[in-house]
């Protein structure tokens, strides 16, 4: 039966790593479908460790779980979030799921200074995969499974699939498949072929879910406050986005695989009452472009950035601003001598084409078609920006 490139490799290797008790580090994007992809991966591991005898259990490295700091790091793996990783462990495995296949400089760090890295990554490839032990995306060349495009989570899901096999039981396959619906969504991944399989089981009877965390939110809102239960979970998808990171752990990910629903229900409330302080952000900040840009020239690239916008804000406004004007949207803060920023275009484009036009600009670069994140040294911002125009004038 054709596979994922590589995926049957990763397995073996993870339960090899299980195996040889190595410090696993499980790193990724602090998105919904970055942390879905997390827990699935931790959750996964975790099976597999309560097989071992109990004295090899208790004496298991705990896995650890990080994820970029947007505000101060951006997305993907990074430098400073290599070195946060140093301060805990010396070496170990790290799986980075939902970023990875762009960060070459950063894997290649992290090789020379001792740890081995897996790389399981739904993003498309940039020229070349990263020097990382094993390469998991769906993209790369040579890979000849027939659907590419999983959300992470749903990777992730095929990857747990490919680790316990049969030991996976039918209550912890709802539980992840719930999660990978979620992220699917999230991620606006086409509803197609698999992605719709897992869509539907996932939301089958979500509302009725094991997982104390998903319960606790259900518990929350009110159906007759809603359409549907799609609309449901865009209001839960919304609110599981938008909360911060205290030292490289999203509370997201804290939320999902916390067991106690009473504390899982506080920090429900605690997420959605965030929500709503970032809608009105989001609306403020929205408003404030679109009468800029309206004022101003017209280009065929919108190209905006502020020191003082809150980088866990941009991707929203920058959809809403592409939405409107329908032309692509660059977005990004400023801080120190480099920027970090976020990217949505009209649909028919191509960011990751885009900046790759530009690629000799920027630090890091990728993501999706409609939607990818960039960084960049101030001293280059009007040198990205004049590229962008000329790459969007020819479109």
């Amino acid at each position: 039966m054709l596979k994922i490139k590589n995926i049957e490799k990763a397995a073996e290797r993870i339960i090899k790593a299980v195996k040889d008790k190595e410090q696993i580090i499980i790193y990724g994007d602090s998105d919904l479908d970055g942390v879905a992809s997390m827990v699935i991966l931790k959750e996964t591991i975790d099976n597999l460790i309560s097989t071992l005898p109990k004295e090899e259990k208790e004496s298991f490295p705990k896995v650890l779980a990080f994820s970029p700091e947007r505000k101060n790091e951006g997305y993907g793996l990074n430098d400073k979030a290599l070195e946060f990783i140093k301060t805990k462990t010396s070496k170990g495995l790290i799986v980075t799921v939902d970023c990875g296949i762009t960060n070459f400089k950063e894997i290649d760090e992290a090789n020379k200074s001792g740890f081995s890295v897996i790389v399981v990554d739904h993003h498309q490839p940039i020229g070349h995969v990263p020097n990382a032990e094993i390469v998991v995306a769906p993209k790369q060349e040579g890979d000849d499974y027939p659907f590419k495009d999983f959300c992470n989570a749903g990777l992730a899901f095929k990857l747990a699939q490919e680790i316990l096999k049969d030991k996976m039981s039918k209550s912890l396959r709802i539980n992840f498949l719930e999660l990978a619906a979620l992220a699917t969504i999230f991620d606006m991944m086409p509803e197609v072929s698999e992605n719709e399989e897992i869509i539907e089981e996932g939301l089958k009877k979500i509302e009725l879910s094991q997982r104390p965390g998903l319960a606790a939110i259900f518990s929350l809102l009110n159906p007759m406050d809603y359409t549907s239960k799609r609309d449901m979970i865009g209001r839960i998808n919304s609110a599981l986005n938008s909360v911060a990171i205290e030292n490289h752990v999203p509370k997201p990910y804290e939320f999902l695989i916390e067991n106690d629903f009473d504390k899982a229900r506080e920090m429900a409330k605690e997420f959605f009452e965030e929500h709503q302080r970032k809608i009105v952000s989001i609306n403020n900040l929205t408003e404030e472009l679109r009468e800029k840009i309206e004022n101003g020239p017209v280009t065929s690239v919108i190209f905006e950035g502020s020191s003082i916008w809150d980088q866990e804000h941009l991707g929203s406004v920058a959809s809403r601003i592409s939405l409107y004007f329908n032309r692509p949207t660059f977005l990004y803060r400023t801080k120190g001598d480099i920027s970090r920023g976020t990217v949505r275009v009209p649909k028919g484009l191509d960011a990751v084409k885009a900046m790759e036009s530009c690629k000799e600009l920027l630090e890091v670069f990728g993501g999706h078609p409609p939607a990818a994140g960039f960084t960049v040294k101030n001293e280059n911002l009007e040198k990205f920006k004049e590229c962008l125009k000329r790459y969007f004038e020819k479109k």
